[in-house]
């Protein structure tokens, strides 16, 4: 018999995007900063993201993606958006990506949306796998990929372009 997700622990709890979360995805959306991992290239209008949110099925079979805010449990405030993308339901597996906006990072949050995400990927999607490539310089990234229970399974040379150079990733790997 499956469990039901749990989508909070006391601390975080995930939600779907609502209109009031324009201005945050905006702000992750056109953090050129992330750009090289998230792979893109281009800035985002509000008009673009608030036709997703309007828009979105939030249908993981039609989408092969599903993407949740997450929200501090004592007062609602959203802090970022954790992702599961080229969700593969035939062979069980998903991409997983996660963004906070700078002001609540190194809080632990991300450990825990990371958490909450993995459940719900396993109990409700019935995934086998989740997988992330992490920039292997970014120190945070990857501490809290392996803390979640992740391990590297490979290491991609000069994987992301960051303009004039290439940098490497780790292909990171957690079986449900």
């Amino acid at each position: 018999m499956n469990r039901p997700a749990r989508l909070n622990d006391g601390r975080i709890w995930l939600r779907a995007p609502e209109p009031e979360d324009l201005d945050l995805l905006w702000k992750i959306e056109n953090d050129t900063g992330i750009w090289p991992v998230s792979c893109n290239v281009m800035p985002y209008s509000r008009h673009q993201l608030a036709k997703y949110i309007a828009e979105s099925s939030h249908d993981f079979m039609s989408d092969r993606q599903i993407r949740f805010i997450v929200c501090k449990s004592d007062d609602s405030t959203p802090v970022g958006c954790v992702d599961l993308t080229d969700i593969d339901p035939y062979n069980g597996r998903a991409e997983v990506g996660i963004a906070l906006l700078p002001e609540f990072r190194g809080q632990g949050l991300a450990a825990a949306a990371l958490a909450l995400m993995s459940g719900y990927a396993a109990d409700t999607l019935h995934l086998h796998q989740l997988f992330a490539y992490v920039p292997a310089e970014n120190c945070a990234s990857m501490d809290l990929f392996l803390k979640a229970g992740f391990s590297s399974s490979g290491h991609l040379r000069d994987w992301l372009s960051g303009g004039e150079n290439y940098s490497d990733v780790e292909f990171l790997q957690k079986i449900l």
